[in-house]
């Protein structure tokens, strides 16, 4: 970990340098329309497009069309200026969060603006490598078998390779530094001396960078379940989230065996445990309807521990194939949840995180972080490292991180629930660390990945009070959470 002084230095030299490529940038103007065919056009939005340098710092070279979105402040509230979101790449948000502003509390008062990140659809280029990557009937996640091992070691080489050939150009500059450029000139481009900001998950990475980057034109930030800019990305992306998201697939066991007279699988979780043991033996050897094996089967049930919501619905789907066999539902839920047949979304994600920050090239050392990592986590970690994988043979030379300081940046609202295991809690209380004149508001056992939008009455209230008037919770001393709320 760097040291704080020299955290500021570099800071600083990187402030200045920002500062000299952004004023090469031209002004452009927005020309909003109608969002016609979009969920956006019902909710009053208007739509846009924005031409950006491909290299931000050849402002006069090829040009990306990024999508914006805009819903605009309620006459009835007192106007708060812009508030822009950064894109999530985890879900692939972006272009439709200007929505946000009729679910947040608090939200009137400001035009919303979102965005679809450089490669993602519907902004130009789209970054599409192999759209059937994420196939059906892959190799097991586990290596029980050396075979296993080197065909997986095979598929990622060959999506990283499908992903240079792709969009060569694109691929060099898909860093967050990219789209934190890409921000500041849709900020100058609305004309605007400053906007406050919205991030959730790894949006909020976007936001952490943007700000150390720009802080004096942030007015306010939310950063809710933010990345803890000291892992990006090796280990915030694989190793931090493996053990919570095992602990939350086992509380999801816990609730299928709490409700077992409903779900009929066991009314404990060892019992559970052996429910899914057998099932993954089973389309191990013989995949559900020849196309559902161990690796689709997986990913399909372990949406769960990242979103609680979601419980019910998996449940159902489980208990139904336990007692028929039938695969159908897993089937269509896997193709929904994991786009099979588009890899827009995985392609533009792993553009970000694979060009960050360098990761090892070594396949040992990834070896044995996940061996180290399966004996915690064995339903969640092999899936991850094969996700994450093609970093390792990315075809795009990745950067240094931006050592994320806060010092200047004058009022952020954190949000964290505390049992998330794709941001956990000490990735909140670093941020907190890193931003002075944060506060951080704790949701205490709760495990969705994103605090927000939700109905829990704490939470609201401390966001409609930020949003509203920017007031933020007092700060305590020490390294805590400085409210909390009850799930």
């Amino acid at each position: 970990m760097l040291s704080a002084a020299a955290i500021v230095a570099a800071a600083v030299v990187t402030l200045g340098n920002a500062a000299a490529v952004g004023a090469a940038l031209p002004h452009q103007t927005i020309v909003w329309g109608s969002c016609s065919g979009t969920t956006l056009d019902n909710a009053g939005a208007q739509c846009g497009t924005l031409q950006v340098p491909l290299d931000h710092a050849n402002p006069g070279g090829a040009k990306l069309t990024l999508a914006l979105s805009r819903l605009t402040h309620k006459a009835s509230s007192p106007y708060q200026g812009v508030m822009m979101v950064a894109p999530n790449m985890l879900g692939g948000t972006g272009y439709e969060q200007a929505a946000l502003g009729q679910q947040l509390p608090g939200a009137d008062g400001y035009d919303w603006v979102g965005f679809a990140r450089r490669g993602l659809a519907p902004s130009v280029p789209a970054l599409s490598c192999e759209p059937n990557y994420q196939d059906f009937n892959r190799p097991p996640y586990k290596p029980t078998a050396p075979a296993f091992e080197v065909d997986w070691l095979n598929r990622v080489q060959g999506y990283a390779d499908a992903c240079g050939q792709a969009q060569p150009d694109l691929l060099q500059h898909m860093k967050t530094t990219d789209v934190a450029a890409d921000m500041e000139d849709i900020r100058q481009a609305l004309g605007v001396s400053q906007l406050s900001l919205y991030g959730q998950s790894y949006g909020t990475y976007v936001g952490e960078v943007y700000s150390t980057l720009h802080p004096l034109t942030v007015q306010r930030m939310v950063l809710d379940s933010p990345i803890n800019p000291d892992e990006v990305w090796y280990r915030a992306a694989n190793f931090d989230q493996n053990p919570g998201l095992e602990r939350n697939f086992l509380l999801w066991f816990d609730y299928l065996a709490a409700n077992d007279g409903t779900y009929h699988l066991g009314a404990t979780r060892a019992a559970i445990q052996q429910v899914w043991a057998d099932q993954i033996a089973k389309v191990t050897a013989h995949p559900a309807n020849g196309l559902i094996g161990p690796s689709e089967f997986a990913d399909t049930f372990l949406v769960t521990p990242y979103f609680q919501a979601t419980w019910p619905l998996f449940a159902g789907i489980f208990a139904r194939y336990v007692a028929s066999g039938d695969a159908t539902e897993i089937q269509a839920t896997y193709s929904q949840f994991f786009q099979h047949g588009n890899d827009n979304v995985f392609a533009t994600l792993l553009a970000q995180t694979c060009t960050d920050a360098p990761w090892p090239s070594d396949w040992a050392k990834w070896r044995a972080d996940t061996v180290a990592s399966d004996a915690q986590a064995p339903d969640t970690t092999w899936g991850n490292t094969w996700a994450n994988a093609p970093c390792r043979v990315w075809p795009a030379r990745a950067g240094n991180p931006v050592p994320v300081l806060g010092f200047a940046v004058r009022s952020v609202l954190v949000l964290e629930n505390s049992l998330d295991a794709v941001t956990p809690l000490s990735g909140a209380l670093t941020v907190r660390q890193r931003y002075p004149h944060s506060a951080l508001a704790t949701v205490n056992g709760a495990i969705t990945n994103g605090v927000v939008p939700g109905t829990n009455v704490c939470v609201n209230t401390v966001l409609g009070n930020y949003l509203s008037s920017g007031t933020l919770p007092t700060r305590k001393a020490g390294n805590v959470s400085d409210t909390e709320c009850a799930a």
